[in-house]
This record gives structure tokens, sequence and C-alpha cells, in this order.
């Protein structure tokens, strides 16, 4: 589905271990992969400087990934000093890239504001995906069971789908990707929610449903044009709780989203779904950042 990968890891999150797993990797589809670790500047002289033991350090510990390379897939280890989301923006750019892979600890909407997350500092500046993965999860794999979940990071997605612009969007950048040569994706789940708080009556409830059906029809059958095996269901309740739900029940492999609002001032009052849904999912999540004028 992706085939130009950029793999980033502070050493703390577990995700350098997908070094060891290039093979599955490939296997996805991934015919470029990039490790990169970014050392931020010493500040124990008057001008910040690199730290040479260090980055020779870091490469040597990524090293693992330039053995087992397969043919046909190039494979770099990349180590900078600096500013993390800097260095990750620009080494996108270098190399083309299309998905961004981190780790992303889970923490609610203050602390973020309070503290910084360079995963959404990322996902408002960066024009192509960002994967995000548990630290508490990849950190507690086998290497085994890693190279498998590898394997199938993109297989079946769970795509939340409302008839929304943004919405709309993700469909159409699911279906991009999945075109793409040597594509893992198989199966597609669409997942609609309908909200039944205020004072809808059951009637109008119902009619909101049946009208969520029809669309969830039409959007099954423009993703099933292209091979795709497609799932759909409509189911009443809170859109971020039954999302989380459904991927708990459903062999999923992540959760796919895009969004108008994430990082904006509007999030204060009024969270958006896709910020939440990064914050709170313990499954892998692809975003689709919206694109920008």
């Amino acid at each position: 589905m992706f085939q130009r990968v950029i793999i980033c890891t502070d050493f703390s999150d577990g995700i350098y271990r997908l070094a060891n797993c290039v093979p599955s990797l490939a296997a996805g589809g991934a015919k470029q992969i990039i490790f990169l670790h970014v050392i931020p500047l010493s500040d124990e002289r008057e001008i910040p400087r690199p730290n040479p033991e260090k980055m020779q350090a870091a490469r040597e510990r990524l090293s693992v990934a330039l053995e087992n390379v397969p043919n046909g897939v190039d494979v770099k280890v990349v180590v900078e000093s600096g500013k993390p989301s800097d260095h990750i923006v620009s080494t996108a750019k270098a190399h083309n890239a299309d998905l961004i892979v981190l780790g992303m600890p889970s923490r609610n909407l203050l602390a973020e504001k309070l503290f910084g997350s360079t995963t959404m500092n990322l996902c408002q500046r960066m024009a192509i995906p960002v994967m995000t993965l548990r630290p508490q999860l990849v950190s507690t794999y086998t290497v085994e069971e890693l190279d498998l979940r590898c394997r199938h990071l993109f297989r079946y997605l769970l795509l939340p789908y409302d008839g929304s612009a943004p919405s709309q969007y993700l469909l159409q950048q699911v279906k991009h990707y999945a075109q793409q040569p040597d594509s893992s994706l198989e199966c597609c789940f669409l997942f609609w929610v309908v909200d039944p708080s205020g004072r809808s009556s059951a009637v109008l409830k119902e009619s909101r449903a049946k009208e969520a059906e029809a669309k969830l029809a039409e959007a099954k059958a423009d993703l099933e044009k292209l091979g795709l095996r497609v799932e759909t269901e409509v189911r009443m309740g809170d859109p971020i709780l039954e999302v989380l739900k459904a991927a708990e029940v459903h062999d999923i492999s992540a959760i796919a989203s895009s969004s108008g609002s994430l990082g904006k001032l509007i999030e204060w009052s009024v969270p958006s779904f896709t910020g939440e849904i990064l914050r709170r999912s313990w499954h892998p999540v692809i975003y689709f950042p919206p694109t920008r004028g």
C-alpha cells in the first residue's frame, strides 16, 4: 500500500525493533525503508553541537536493518541532530516518502497541549499519511509476533465513514494507495456511527440509520471495483467509543481517518474525532492529512 516509508524512533518507543522486520515490511509492499533517529543538540556548551559518539552509537543500533534486505528493496539508516519534527519533515521531502511511522504514547488533550506532541505536530505539518503505533504494545511483542504484525500492517483497515467531506476524502485516499503496485490491502470495514444524542424521535433515528446504510452501500461498491473485500455496519452510539469497540471485535490491522480540525483551536471546545482516535486507540492509526492549498 505504501512504498516509501520512514520509520522514526527515539529508542524509548520500541519502534526501533522494526529494524528486525525489514523482509516483512517489504512483503507488505515497501520498496524503500528509512530508519530515522534524531538526537537533540547538546547544550553543554554555549553553542549547541552534535554529539558524534551518540550519533555513531545510534547508527550501530539500527544497523541490523541492513543485514537482511530483500532484492529490490532499498534500506537506509539516517541519524541526525536537532529538532525531531523538523528532520522528519525534511527527510520525508528529500526521499519523497509516502508514509511516516512513529510511536505515540497514550495521553489526553490537556497533557498534549501542555507538554507538546511530536506526532500531532507532524500531523499538522505533513502532506503525507502518518501512522502511529503504541510504544507499550510494540515493546512487548516477541520478534516473531512483531514480524507477523509488520507483514499485515495494512491488510484490513477500519474506515469510519459518515458521508462528510473528510470521510469522503479518506475514501479517495485509500482507493489511491490501494492501487499502488504490490498493495497488501485486502479488506476495508466501512463503519458509520449514528449519534443518538439530542431529542430526535425513534422514527427519525431509524430514518438516519437507513440513509447511512444507503450511502455505505455506494461507498462499498466504489471500493469493490478495486477488487477489495468490503464489510459495512451502521451502529448507534458515541462515534469514538463505538469505533474503538468495533476495532476490538473485528480483526483489523489499523484504523484509518482524516480530519479538517485536528490540532486547531476549535479542538479545545469540540475535540476532533480523529484527534481522539489518535490519542485513545490501541490499534495502529493511519492519519491522512487533508490537502493544503
